[in-house]
């Protein structure tokens, strides 16, 4: 197997991260895959709508889900107690990522912990008894160097074959609105590095990537307007783009992602002119599975 699948033909993954976070979260999850292109999704296991998501997973077979891996802005698997250096007492993660990051990377004494949390997780998920289509993390934290070499241990252990690489090619970034332009470049910098981390390492395990993953570098504003010129812009191959689409209102959106546009997010996904677009392009609509969403 592989590392990446390309061909000259453009397939496209379209993804929906955040399930099981809350009802809002799940309704548009569900909507977006009965109504919408949305192929797929990745879910928080200690979420406060985890077993409304896996639910209403086991009534939708057809919607694959991955785990969307939580260790910062959540809670944890595990309890507090077991994971004194990595929570507080009521089993809380840290709510700032650049700080997360930094403790991740240089406190080597966190690893232990972050290897039982992140194995709990993935067994939380497999208790569920859904199909584990592929990883990736809340933030992107799957790709923090620390936390990415644990899972290259974790992955061939547990099967998990395909794995959300993410990178994003700012030059065929269609944003034009000037927001978050220097943030847009440092996002798109760093994960590159990052990418060129994890890529050797999934290339000799055999584990699937898409050749490029969108939602990077314009995360919460994955509007209709904007998904029809990512559309227009699409690269030959395998494409992943994911969104955040939820039903407001929602405490837990709103707490987590006040500036997101969710039902903007949800809109897109369950639009007529995207779909006729998708079509009129001969872009191929599938999963991580391989399988084709034929109806679109």
């Amino acid at each position: 197997m592989t590392a990446t699948r390309t061909s000259a033909m453009k397939k496209l993954i379209v993804n929906a991260d955040d399930f099981g976070l809350s009802a809002g979260a799940n309704r548009a999850v569900i909507r977006a895959y009965r109504e919408g292109i949305l192929t797929s999704t990745s879910l928080m296991v200690a979420g406060r709508g985890f077993d409304e998501a896996v639910s209403l997973a086991k009534e939708n077979p057809g919607l694959q889900v991955g785990l969307h891996l939580t260790l910062l802005q959540g809670t944890s698997v595990l309890p507090p107690e077991e994971l004194p250096r990595l929570v507080d007492r009521e089993g809380n993660f840290s709510d700032d990522p650049v700080l997360t990051g930094m403790r991740f990377f240089f406190h080597r004494s966190l690893r232990r912990e972050l290897y039982r949390e992140i194995e709990a997780q993935i067994l939380r998920f497999r208790e569920t008894g859904l199909p584990l289509s592929h990883i990736d993390g809340h933030l992107n934290i799957h790709m923090h160097p620390t936390v990415f070499a644990i899972l290259a241990e974790l992955m061939p252990k547990y099967g998990i074959t395909s794995f959300r690489l993410t990178r994003e090619d700012l030059a065929r970034d269609p944003a034009s609105d000037g927001v978050r332009r220097f943030g847009r470049w440092l996002d798109a910098f760093i994960f590159g590095r990052l990418a060129e981390n994890c890529r050797p390492v999934l290339a000799r395990q055999g584990i699937f990537h898409a050749d490029e993953v969108k939602g990077l570098l314009n995360s919460g504003r994955m509007t209709e307007q904007y998904f029809l010129q990512v559309l227009d812009c699409l690269g030959e191959g395998c494409t992943e783009v994911y969104f955040h689409p939820g039903c407001l209102p929602d405490t837990e959106l709103a707490a987590w992602m006040p500036d997101y546009r969710h039902e903007d997010e949800l809109a897109a996904l369950t639009s007529h002119t995207v779909r006729e677009k998708i079509t009129q392009l001969g872009i191929r609509l599938g999963n991580y599975r391989g399988e084709e969403k034929t109806y679109v």
